[in-house]
């Protein structure tokens, strides 16, 4: 009977590399899911507010709060009949003590902020779900973050930390590490001639 023999090396530290070769594809595929997930969330609020979906632009309720189904396409909800995808977060969302409350509520509603913001949600989702110009897209995804933040503040059940704050650093996190590689078109992305000429498309 042949016995096999693994052979492993040694670095520096005493960990050999067929070990740090796993981490390595572990971190990689742990960074990839976390791209997917943004990108889905990023992508399905855009399509929810364009067309009503149910999640929740569009829902309906009954009078004891319980959800009885979905106005698909909803008068007054849905973008494209309509609705602003802005305009509740902004009037309702605020604080009332928040200090720019009068600057955002100023805002609620104006097109020029919805088609941003839609346009934003949209091209930073299909950056994030294909992994490619994931500069431009993490970027614009940190700075949506830290605009959604600044609008809750102050915060209500943490004095500092909050999902939007986390997303910022997750955008950070995705564009620091090359994140459209593993489960994406990143790396095919990046030899094309136009990334090759315009490196910021990365």
């Amino acid at each position: 009977m042949a016995v096999i023999h693994r052979h492993h090396h040694l670095t520096s530290e005493g960990v050999t590399t067929s070990e740090t070769r796993e981490t390595g594809i572990g971190l990689d595929r742990a960074i990839a899911a976390l791209r997917i997930a943004f990108g889905v969330t990023f992508l399905w609020a855009f399509l929810d507010k364009t067309f009503a979906l149910g999640f929740s632009t569009g829902a309906q309720y009954a009078e004891d709060g319980s959800r009885t189904g979905i106005d698909f396409m909803a008068q007054d909800a849905a973008w494209l009949n309509g609705g602003s995808p802005t305009e509740g977060f902004l009037t309702f969302g605020v604080p009332a003590d928040n200090p720019f409350k009068d600057m955002w509520t100023n805002m609620a509603g104006q097109a020029w902020v919805d088609w941003l913001f839609m346009i934003g949600l949209l091209g930073i989702g299909v950056t994030l779900l294909l992994g490619v110009g994931m500069r431009i897209g993490t970027a614009a995804g940190a700075l949506m973050y830290a605009f959604m933040y600044l609008a809750v503040l102050p915060l209500e059940n943490n004095p500092v930390v909050d999902d939007h704050l986390i997303g910022v650093i997750a955008m950070a996190v995705l564009y620091f590490a090359a994140a459209g590689a593993t489960w994406g078109l990143g790396r095919q992305w990046r030899k094309t001639s136009l990334v090759k000429k315009y490196p910021v498309l990365q």
